[in-house]
């Protein structure tokens, strides 16, 4: 199971996203992401880059939902050479945009919106919508299980019964206790963002402090 770093809060990236990632690249952790918002391009470009030079896999989460903003942040992924496009509404153009680049799309399943986004429809709407992105062939999924208006659990255990592609539980997995949770159903991989941030982990800790604990929780 995959920890997938966002250095983001309230659903932007940090401006201090690089020196906390250079603080923090000697952990184990491979995974390392942050939002299409909150930085310049040309920082963007930077961030991924000493990702990158550090060897690690890239991510850029994308929290919007009309066609156009969904291509420009399609766009911008192929622009900054990220590894991995997480989010955005599914749209074919989206796809299309990202056809002949080595970049792994893993976009919403359900109906998403808001911002902190909220997941609705039912269980089974949620998990059809899955079911038509592996048919299309894309790469795997963002499910945002602890947004969902209903039972969260219950729809993880879904998804774990019934979809075969990678699925990355993403939002607000912020307890040692979900974390449990996951550990036991076994999915893709799961973001922690703005949680680090408010040292959810560790309430004495900073940002370094509440990584090191997550990762070598997994570890265990």
């Amino acid at each position: 199971m995959n920890l997938v770093v966002m250095l983001t809060h309230h659903d932007k990236t940090v401006k201090d996203a690089l020196e906390i990632f250079e603080s923090c690249k000697e952990l184990p952790v491979q995974h390392w992401g942050f939002k299409n918002v909150g930085l310049p391009v040309p920082e963007m470009k930077g961030l991924v880059a000493a990702m990158k030079a550090a060897g690690k896999t890239t991510h850029m989460e994308v929290v919007t939902y009309t066609e156009e903003e969904c291509l420009e942040a399609a766009k911008l992924a192929v622009e900054c050479e990220f590894d991995y496009l997480l989010g955005t509404v599914y749209y074919p153009s989206v796809q299309k945009i990202l056809e002949g680049h080595p970049i792994k799309y893993f976009p919403f399943c359900g109906k998403v919106w808001g911002s902190p986004s909220v997941l609705g429809e039912t269980i089974e709407e949620i998990v059809e919508d899955a079911k038509r992105f592996e048919e299309l062939g894309i790469d795997g999924t963002d499910l945002l299980a602890y947004r969902f208006t209903g039972d969260a659990e219950a729809l993880i255990r879904e998804f774990a019964k019934t979809i075969q592609f990678p699925v990355l539980i993403a939002g607000s997995v912020s307890t040692f206790k979900r974390i449990d949770f996951l550990k036991e159903i076994n999915p893709w991989g799961f973001t922690v963002g703005s949680a680090f941030f408010e040292s959810s982990y560790v309430p004495e800790g900073g940002f370094y402090d509440n990584l090191k604990a997550v990762a070598e929780y997994l570890e265990k």
